[in-house]
């Protein structure tokens, strides 16, 4: 009797073993995976997630109650926008919002039909669209000078002393610029000297949207290039190298590789920038206010302190900062939208 290939002497078949699909094997790997409760999605238990990040959200905690103190409990204040409000209705100023008047949008109607309103918003544009264009690309310029750098002593030292103005208070910046650029200045006494008239740039209305652009950039943009070196220093080498063998120079480097690997970091900050367009500064406007006059210096911010705790008008100098802040977030979304028609992430995901 002849036997066929793989059977045994009684002409049976021995029983094969069942393979299963990788497909299959790999779905009950993933099941076996899911902790036991998890739901159909796949999602992870709040207990499970509680004790992997509990270290992480008691870590946070005082931050969120920090902000939520300072940054949300005072938003139930802007009620008084829409009140005649009076510190002196009550007791205190927390239950004198109870007692003062409704007025409606009475306080919104004169912030319309007031001039020095519209006056600070337009000082306010001027320096924003001013700082946007002269401000903002120098920490981006100053990064790429730094990352060109080989020597690491020479980059520490350039970091150091572009950092270090920016722990300086404006009082000792208005100061710095006025030993220099005022009319009892080294550069005004220098040409004195030797015979030239003098000048006096702290106290030029029409050069100060310039001034305060010039100390701001001496000022922040140090500090400003940190965000940039961070994204400078994930950037592979291997890029470099393979540019640098087709043939590419170093500006060409710059451009097709350090720039597109900025894009999307200088596309967060500017949205950032242009959701704080209104808030261009106070405190260097106030020091600064008494020698070039309110016509140049007024901004939004410091015409709101103006209003509202030199004149005690506390229901004007609320709408006006409400209107401020509403505009505010509307140019953050605005940009943002613009960000992702760039094809980048922006603040938010879409």
């Amino acid at each position: 009797m002849s036997l066929t290939a793989g059977s045994r002497p009684d002409g049976t078949r021995p029983p094969t073993a069942v393979v299963e699909p990788a497909a299959a094997v790999a779905a009950a790997t993933v099941r076996e995976s899911v902790p036991r409760g998890a739901g159909k999605a796949g999602k992870v238990p709040f207990r499970v997630r509680w004790g992997r990040d509990r270290a992480l959200v008691l870590m946070t905690l005082p931050v969120i109650v920090l902000l939520v103190i300072f940054n949300y409990v005072p938003l139930l204040g802007n009620l008084v926008a829409f009140q005649d409000y009076d510190p002196y209705a009550a007791d205190n100023g927390i239950t004198a919002i109870f007692h003062s008047p409704w007025v409606g949008v009475e306080q919104f109607s004169r912030m319309l039909d007031d001039p020095l309103f519209w006056s600070a918003t337009k000082n306010t544009l001027v320096l924003f669209a001013l700082q946007l264009v002269l401000f903002f690309p120098v920490p981006i310029a100053l990064a790429l000078v730094i990352n060109s750098v080989i020597r690491p002593r020479v980059r520490a030292v350039a970091q150091a002393i572009m950092y270090l103005p920016h722990f300086f208070s404006w009082v000792l910046v208005v100061t710095v610029f006025q030993q220099i650029l005022g009319g009892a200045g080294i550069i005004a006494q220098t040409l004195q000297d030797h015979g030239w008239s003098g000048f006096d740039l702290m106290t030029d209305a029409d050069l100060f949207k310039y001034l305060v652009t010039a100390q701001a950039v001496w000022k922040d943009a140090g500090w400003g290039i940190i965000v940039f070196l961070a994204a400078l220093s994930a950037v592979s080498t291997d890029l470099y190298e393979a540019a640098a063998m087709d043939g590419a120079g170093r500006w060409r480097r710059m451009w097709h590789v350090t720039l597109p690997a900025l894009r999307p970091v200088i596309a967060l900050l500017l949205v950032l920038r242009v959701g704080d367009a209104l808030s261009v500064g106070f405190e260097q406007f106030l020091l600064q206010r008494d020698a070039v006059g309110a016509g140049a210096s007024e901004v939004l911010d410091t015409y709101v302190w103006n209003m509202g705790i030199q004149n005690g008008d506390f229901s004007y100098a609320a709408a006006v900062g409400l209107v401020k802040g509403v505009i505010g977030v509307c140019l953050v979304l605005g940009a943002n939208k613009f960000a992702h028609l760039l094809g980048e992430q922006g603040v938010y995901k879409k």
